[in-house]
C-alpha cells in the first residue's frame, strides 16, 4: 500500500440475497485530498462509503486505515456527517456540541469548531428552530468534534438553497486547509468539480472512471462546445441518461 494513503479499499464487495451491489471496488484516498464518489442512484456509492465508515461489513475484500486493517478504534478516529441526524429538540447547538464533545477522550475546542462552522451566532438557538442550512453546519461541526483526520460527508448540502450551498462550500474548504482528508458524496456535478481534488463515478457496483474532475472534462468532453465541458457532462455520458429511481 502506498504510504500517503489515508483510507484504502481493496476488492470490497457486498451482497444482498441475490443481489450484488458492490461488486470489486478498489481505490486509495490520499491524506488532505478531497474525494468524490459520485453515480446515480443504485450504483452501489452509499453501500461502499457504509463499509468504508466501517458501517456494514464486507461480503469480502478489506478497508485500510494508514496502512493497517481497520480496528475498533477507527471508528473514534473518524467524522461522519450523516444525511439524516436526528437532533433534540430541547438542547441549544452550544449544548449540542458540549453533549457529543463529552463522548470523545479529545475533542476540538468547541470556540474552534463554532467559528470554522459558523456557528458562532445561532449558539443560543434550540435545536428545532434553526433553519436547513444552519442545522447541516451544525452537522459539520459534530462531525468535526473529535478532531478527525479523515471525514466522511453524505450529500452535505441537499436540499438548501444557493446561499446556504454556498456556505457549507465554505466550509469543505476550511476543513481542508486544516489538513483534513474529506470523502464527499453528492449529486451536485457542480459542487464536486469545485470542491473535489479526485473523484471515482460508480455505475452497477463497479467504479467505471478515476481522476481529476478537469482531467475527465479533459478526457470526456474534447468534442463537446464549451458550454458543455463540465463534470455534469461526463457523468451523463458515462453512466447514460436514462431516469435512475
Amino acid at each position: 500500500m502506498a504510504s500517503d494513503y489515508i483510507i484504502e479499499v481493496k476488492d470490497l464487495k457486498k451482497s444482498y440475497k441475490n443481489q450484488e451491489a458492490v461488486k470489486g471496488v478498489s481505490f486509495g484516498i490520499r491524506a488532505g485530498c478531497c474525494f468524490g464518489l459520485l453515480g446515480p442512484n443504485g450504483a452501489g456509492k452509499t453501500t461502499t462509503v457504509e463499509m468504508m465508515e466501517d458501517i456494514l461489513e464486507p461480503s469480502s475484500g478489506q478497508v485500510f486505515y494508514k496502512g493497517s486493517p481497520i480496528t475498533r478504534s477507527f471508528r473514534e478516529e473518524i467524522g461522519i456527517q450523516f444525511q439524516q441526524t436526528e437532533l433534540l429538540n430541547f438542547l441549544t447547538v452550544e449544548e449540542t456540541l458540549k453533549t457529543f464533545a463529552a463522548f470523545y477522550k479529545n475533542s476540538l475546542r468547541l470556540d474552534k469548531i463554532s467559528t470554522l462552522c459558523m456557528l458562532d451566532s445561532i449558539g443560543k438557538q434550540y435545536n428545532n428552530k434553526i433553519s436547513g442550512g444552519q442545522r447541516q453546519r451544525l452537522l459539520l461541526g459534530l462531525a468535526l468534534i473529535n478532531n478527525p483526520d479523515l471525514v466522511f460527508m453524505d450529500e452535505p448540502t441537499t436540499g438548501l438553497d444557493p446561499q446556504a450551498r454556498q456556505h457549507v462550500w465554505e466550509i469543505i474548504k476550511g476543513i481542508k486547509q486544516e489538513g483534513k482528508t474529506i470523502v464527499l458524496t453528492t449529486h451536485y456535478m457542480e459542487e464536486a468539480q469545485i470542491l473535489c481534488d479526485e473523484l471515482a463515478i460508480m455505475d452497477t457496483g463497479r467504479i467505471i472512471a478515476k481522476a481529476g474532475p478537469d482531467e475527465l472534462i479533459r478526457e470526456h468532453c474534447q468534442d463537446c462546445p464549451p458550454s458543455e465541458q463540465n463534470l455534469e457532462t461526463v457523468f451523463l455520458k458515462l453512466t447514460g441518461r436514462r431516469l435512475r429511481e
